[in-house]
């Protein structure tokens, strides 16, 4: 078999970490001390906003994974089973994909007791169970299950004038014709050769970043050009942390102008609760939202700020007064024919990002009763931190006033030089966007 350096030297790390960590276990037996796991817990409960870093993080917590604890037990011995797992692919050279490892853990063990029928249990059910197995594993080591040659389907996708090596070749990034560079899933083992760009934008959409592409975007305006293709894969978010951290280049998301496009910027720069403990790695916290705004829908004059003061703190609605007021970039033709309704789910999910007290005080008067079901219940909900300044506050009250949101595909309707000519480049320019 053909292995590159880059992956050789990659296992020999893997596996001198398994050897140093579970070799303490398998010394803890030998010396008829009980087996357990100090593993960091990744709860909510254990997670926490990092202020100064800008990045949500795990806490201080850790539980105690015990053979001889009834309640862990199952849970221990999961992890030792996907360790072995691991472990024999490193040294064996494979490349197994999750999917695979849940199938290789897979299997039913049966019990029967004196007297008593046949029991069976099974190490797991379904591969949700095996991947937060692999995540524990993780945490457990200090290392993404990447950087263990662990492979998953590839999503993201980069074009730009930029070459890199991966495993042993030389990968032009502006020669790719139509199509781009699938961020592979071992994005750490990527060179950075040569880059001539200013800028990273991400694009949300794969079909608008194909757009851009085509259109040549990151050729005229000296970019490197992404996609998530939706929500972003952990390959995608190492990427671009690496563009920014490495490069110093400014890295800027376009999404849409709802909710979910909202949590997709925020993903990006702050990190996800499920994967905190690799915050330090996979966030960007100096990623720009640069659009689409729902100020750059409706512009800001659609805000009441008389009727904010009534319910939010008098800091909060000085702090969002002070903000430089905004044009739209749409007619009010234009929003007609491209604004979509919000369903209750987008409505959730905007209480969820910024907090009740916002949707209580923006909300207008809501006849829809599938909305305002949505709504109840939902008091006592405090938001995100990152999505209580003031300038995201004035996105969402516009998005509860009134209850729509628009997709960058509308944005790209309005003409494709349109959005590629004027709109990124001029909010980039301007400084328009929220970090």
């Amino acid at each position: 078999m053909s292995v590159s350096s880059v992956d050789k030297r990659v296992r020999e790390h893997g596996i001198r970490l398994f050897r140093e960590k579970f070799g303490k276990i398998v010394k803890n037996i030998l010396e008829n001390k009980p087996p357990v796991l100090l593993i960091p817990k990744r709860t909510l409960s254990n997670t926490i906003y990092d202020e100064k870093n800008k990045m949500l993080l795990l806490g201080p917590e850790y539980l105690r994974r015990s053979f001889f604890d009834m309640n862990e037990a199952k849970k221990f011995m999961q992890t030792m089973l996907m360790a072995s797992i691991i472990y024999d692919a490193l040294v064996n050279n494979e490349y197994p994909t999750i999917r695979d490892i849940y199938y290789r853990g897979k299997h039913t063990i049966r019990v029967k007791k004196k007297g008593m029928r046949m029991e069976e249990e099974n190490t797991w059910d379904k591969q949700s169970e095996s991947d937060s197995v692999i995540r524990d594993i993780e945490v457990y080591l200090g290392i993404l299950r990447e950087e263990l040659l662990i492979l998953s389907k590839e999503k993201g996708k980069v074009v730009g004038n930029m070459r890199i090596r991966s495993g042993d070749d030389v990968i032009d990034l502006s020669r790719m014709g139509h199509g781009a560079y699938s961020i592979e899933p071992t994005p750490d083992l990527i060179e950075f050769l040569d880059v001539d760009a200013e800028f990273v934008l991400v694009v949300e959409k794969d079909a608008v970043f194909q757009q851009l592409h085509r259109y040549g975007f990151w050729k005229k305006y000296k970019a490197i050009l992404i996609t998530s293709a939706g929500q972003p894969d952990r390959a995608t978010r190492r990427f671009v942390r690496r563009l920014n951290d490495e490069l110093g280049l400014p890295v800027y998301i376009l999404a849409d102008s709802d909710p979910y496009g909202w949590y997709i910027y925020s993903v990006f720069k702050i990190g996800s609760i499920t994967l905190s403990y690799e915050s330090e790695r996979l966030a960007t916290p100096a990623a720009r939202f640069i659009g689409v705004n729902m100020t750059d829908v409706f512009g800001t004059s659609i805000l009441n700020i008389n009727k904010l003061k009534k319910k939010l703190p008098p800091d909060i609605v000085e702090a969002i007064s002070k903000l430089p007021p905004k044009k739209p970039y749409l007619s009010e033709r234009e929003r007609r024919n491209y604004i979509i309704k919000a369903k209750p789910k987008d409505v959730e999910r905007a209480i969820e990002l910024c907090g009740y007290d916002v949707a209580d005080a923006c909300l207008g008067n809501v006849r829809d009763e599938k909305i305002r079901k949505a709504i109840r219940g939902k008091e006592g909900i405090p938001g995100y931190p990152w999505f209580r300044k003031p300038e995201w506050i004035r996105e969402l009250c516009i998005f509860f006033h009134t209850l729509a949101k628009l997709e960058i595909e509308a944005i790209a309707s309005k003409g494709l030089r349109f959005l590629a000519d004027k709109y990124i480049p001029q909010k980039i320019e301007t400084g328009d966007w929220i970090t």
